[in-house]
């Protein structure tokens, strides 16, 4: 089983979306999934549809007797699995804090279902904490989307640096919410995919259809399967598959 992870220090860049397309085109190629919604908002759960309860909260969940797949939930997209978030996991650094090896701790609880997924999505919260750095010890790979600006690009820098130096997952940056009738989104898309090698080749467009998934409580591949939209994650799903499988 890989493990991806859907991060970045900023917020609103589309690591929601991407998670939940993603989880979709994968599975569409024949990939067993299970998504591991981090994100105590629970945006992920509410998309697929899944009651955004984690029986004992993050607390009991990451505790000694915890066990992912008491909370594993089917969801309408059959070959994806969901671990459902809820608002307890606003509190998810202050219970690692307490166990022996944090960073551990989430690979651990993973390393159970090894057998029945081949992908594990983790959908993480914005932030660089003791989580982020669990995550970074589960994942083989952290999908990383960057909208066209200049902060968006500091904080990919940041993250980079951060783990510069340290055994880590590779880091697949992703050009996010690209409007390219905008000057400015054009130069910006191209500086950085000067500036970072490693970017995926497709950009997600900025499009109606995506702003429509959290009202359709479904992938776009699904309300809109002939979309650019679409497209684009399909592309960014066999992109990523040959990074990590290589």
């Amino acid at each position: 089983m890989k493990v991806l992870a859907t991060y970045s220090i900023k917020g609103g860049v589309g690591k929601t979306t991407a998670a939940v397309n993603l989880a979709h085109e994968a599975a569409q190629t024949g990939v067993r999934v299970l998504v591991w919604d981090l994100d105590p908002q629970g945006a992920a759960t509410y998309v697929f549809r899944v009651r955004p309860k984690v029986k004992g909260g993050s607390a009991r969940l990451v505790g000694a007797k915890g066990q992912l797949a008491t909370h594993v939930r089917g969801t309408e997209l059959s070959a994806v699995h969901l671990v459902p978030a809820d608002f307890s996991l606003r509190n998810l650094d202050l219970h690692l804090e307490g166990r022996k090896n944090p960073t551990d701790r989430l690979a651990t609880l993973l390393e159970p279902l090894r057998d029945h997924y081949d992908l594990a999505l983790l959908d993480c919260p914005p932030s660089i904490s003791l989580a982020s750095e669990a995550v970074f010890g589960a994942a083989d790979g952290l999908l990383v989307p960057v909208i066209p600006t200049t902060l968006a690009s500091r904080t990919l820098g940041q993250l980079v640096e951060f783990l510069d130096g340290a055994p880590s997952p590779i880091v697949l940056p992703m050009l996010s919410m690209v409007d390219r009738r905008k000057k400015l989104h054009r130069d910006l898309a191209e500086s950085l995919a000067r500036d970072w090698p490693d970017m995926l080749e497709t950009a997600v467009p900025s499009a109606s259809m995506i702003e429509r998934m959290a009202a359709e409580r479904a992938p776009v591949a699904v309300v809109a399967p002939r979309s650019a939209a679409a497209k684009a994650y399909r592309q960014v799903w066999a992109q990523i598959a040959d990074r990590l499988w290589a």
